[in-house]
């Protein structure tokens, strides 16, 4: 089995981890940056060049896209899509999952609770945003942000309107959603893969700060999904048609509410909290979808034909 691994950092803890679970398993992997591959494309042959030399098809790839490079790092992913090969994520669901706006839409159509959430122009009056989203205090996050940069708590309808009117002379692009302040700051992170959950965290954001991201200080421990919580979870990672993804939920009086579904998740923090190899459950998954062979496989090259 050969397993390419789309990070552009192969000594991050959950590029490493992805190998060794790989390597445990006896298969060929290989890190791939793909920032640094060329797409070839001609009548009915598709190829990837990588260092000047041209990639050999391999049996699935792993894509651990960037948020900064979505557009480049899915037409790589689409790329090898269009050769046949096996993605744990495709193209079109991380592209899906990227959009903030587009993920809320979907997730509201196939009937998964968030917190409400009002987008508009920056034509719009803040008064009547402020108004709609139910007065304050209510969260501002930028649509570009990742991992809580961009994300903003307004306690008064002053402050929100400056917030509001400050970004909007940036044109930036703002969501604003309610403040659910039972939640204390925490929140729960759930790994998916292959519509089954394989492990949970509870974050807490640090003192004086309702982020629970561990990138701004927040912490992780074990956490045991209500029956909801896990149904909830499954149905973010359906919705949005990723094989495997985490899925950030907040708690709340009306049940748990989606924030987020993230198509890379990092590895670090759960699998620490948790004891859990999330890494191996990905491999286990892509070996499912990989038929086994007696024989040796053909050595495939990207100058294969794609399929009808």
């Amino acid at each position: 089995m050969k397993i390419y691994i789309l990070s552009r950092n192969e000594s991050l803890y959950s590029t490493q981890s992805l190998v060794a679970a790989a390597k445990k398993k006896g298969w060929d992997v290989r890190v791939i940056d793909y920032m640094e591959c060329t797409m070839e494309i001609m009548k009915n042959e598709l190829k990837i060049i990588y260092h000047g030399e041209e990639l050999e098809a391999p049996d699935a790839i792993i894509p651990r896209i960037g948020a900064s490079r979505t557009f480049f790092g899915t037409a790589i992913v689409r790329h090898f899509e269009m050769m046949n090969i096996f993605s744990i994520s495709g193209s079109l669901a991380i592209k899906r999952s990227r959009d903030k706006l587009r993920s809320l839409q979907i997730l509201s159509n196939r009937g998964v609770d968030m917190p409400k959430t009002v987008f508009a122009s920056n034509r719009s009056n803040a008064n009547d945003v402020i108004k709609l989203i139910g007065g304050t205090p209510l969260v501002l996050k930028i649509l570009e942000g990742t991992q809580g940069v961009g994300v903003v708590l307004a306690e008064t309808k002053k402050a929100a309107k400056s917030v509001l009117d400050a970004f909007n002379g940036m044109n930036v692009n703002l969501l604003v959603q309610e403040f659910i302040e039972e939640a204390g700051g925490a929140d729960i992170r759930v790994i998916v893969v292959n519509g089954e959950v394989v492990g949970a965290m509870k974050r807490q954001g640090a003192e004086g700060d309702f982020r629970s991201n561990l990138h701004q200080g927040g912490s992780a421990t074990l956490y045991k999904l209500s029956r909801k919580e896990k149904a909830t979870a499954i149905a973010a990672a359906k919705a949005m048609g990723l094989g495997v993804c985490g899925v950030d939920m907040i708690p709340s009086k009306r049940g748990p509410l989606v924030m987020e579904i993230n198509s890379s998740p990092g590895l670090e923090g759960i699998e620490k909290a948790t004891g859990i190899d999330i890494a191996g459950k990905i491999m286990d998954y892509i070996q499912k979808n990989i038929a086994p062979k007696n024989t040796p496989p053909r050595k495939r090259s990207a100058r294969d034909k794609i399929g009808a």
